[in-house]
């Protein structure tokens, strides 16, 4: 598995929000919007606070790839949808300690927030 470089962590880690392109479904072409990363320190997450329905989601679960502009730099990833309730959750923490606590989080056993069923782990394209 491919790991983000020390810089791009660093970047991710500083920046409070970052930009991020997708490929349409049906058209290819892109289209970038800003979101906020949080990360752990060696992985990196994004999530739609508007869930499933918005249109990056849908282009990244559809193509699986796309461009994080961060600290400079362009950054072609891959997007792997966290299907699991507690990674989900999990990453709702790292949000909620880079952001504040205004972010919501599901609770234990409980449904998932629509920004928690949105939630991607970005690797590094090879």
């Amino acid at each position: 598995m491919s790991e983000f470089s020390q810089s791009i962590l660093e970047a991710a880690a500083r920046e409070r929000e970052v930009g991020f392109t997708t490929y349409g479904r049906k058209t290819g072409k892109t289209h970038r919007t800003t979101i906020w990363l949080s990360g752990d320190g060696k992985r990196l997450f994004i999530r739609s606070g508007g869930g499933l329905g918005r249109d990056w989601p849908r282009n990244l679960l559809a193509s699986g790839h796309g461009v994080l502009h961060v600290g400079g730099m362009d950054v072609p990833v891959q997007g792997l949808h966290v299907t699991d309730p507690s990674e989900a959750r999990s990453v709702s923490g790292l949000v909620i300690q880079k952001y504040g606590s205004s972010v919501r989080r599901s609770p234990d056993g409980g449904p998932l927030t629509p920004a928690e069923q949105a939630t991607f782990e970005l690797r590094p394209s090879t």
